[in-house]
């Protein structure tokens, strides 16, 4: 993945107060960090944080945190919340293989996976956020009724998923191959930037959710 640097983005995340800067010492405290016993959903790749951002503005009684590993695009999710803030919101510069380190057990009630990288080739497989490797970590955090939702325009990949989520004993509640066209899925659907971009082309949105 090649992303354009941003100057003096690294400094900013650094410094900003949206950001926790030591993850893995809010594990099992993240209810206080917010100061409240809310949800705690997170956003695995999180991107420029329009999904995320959309999703904290409509549901404030539910806490969103905003995981990504590449500083040039977390920098845009907080320049979002710098122009209006929202108190339900925070955002974690990591890499995801570490996810168990920054959640405890039963800690996270739900999980978005939005338009991740594939990692086409095969002996990448064990990367991609939908492999079992992954599920298994999510496994962990997850609550009892927590669950999984995941898109992409990546038909391999979403094939790949299903099979993945089968495989690790994950029970699919729902799954389509174009989510704009299936009513009762699209109800409510919030886009990420890529899903604007890739839905203005034509490529069809596939959408999983999936419970332990």
């Amino acid at each position: 993945m090649r992303l354009k640097h941003v100057k003096g983005a690294e400094e900013a995340i650094e410094t900003s107060r949206f950001v926790i800067q030591e993850p893995e010492t809010a594990r099992g405290r993240w209810r206080d960090i917010f100061g409240n016993a809310q949800p705690i959903h997170i956003e695995i790749g999180m991107g420029k944080g329009q999904f995320l951002y959309t999703l904290a503005q409509e549901n404030p009684d539910v806490n969103y945190i905003g995981i990504e590993k590449y500083s040039s695009v977390l920098i845009r999710g907080i320049q979002k919340q710098e122009q209006n803030e929202l108190a339900n919101l925070i955002f974690v510069r990591m890499d995801a293989e570490a996810i168990e380190s920054v959640f405890a057990p039963g800690e996270v009630g739900r999980i978005y996976l939005n338009f991740s990288d594939p990692w086409p080739k095969d002996r990448h497989a064990k990367r991609r956020l939908t492999s079992r490797q992954f599920l298994a970590r999510y496994d962990k955090i997850l609550s009892e009724d927590g669950r999984l939702e995941f898109k992409t325009d990546n038909r391999m990949l979403f094939d790949f998923s299903l099979e993945e989520a089968r495989e690790a004993g994950w029970r699919l509640t729902a799954w389509t191959y174009d989510l704009h066209k299936d009513k009762q899925l699209c109800e409510g659907n919030v886009m990420t930037e890529y899903e604007e971009r890739f839905s203005a082309k034509g490529n069809p949105i596939c959408k999983l959710i999936a419970v332990r």
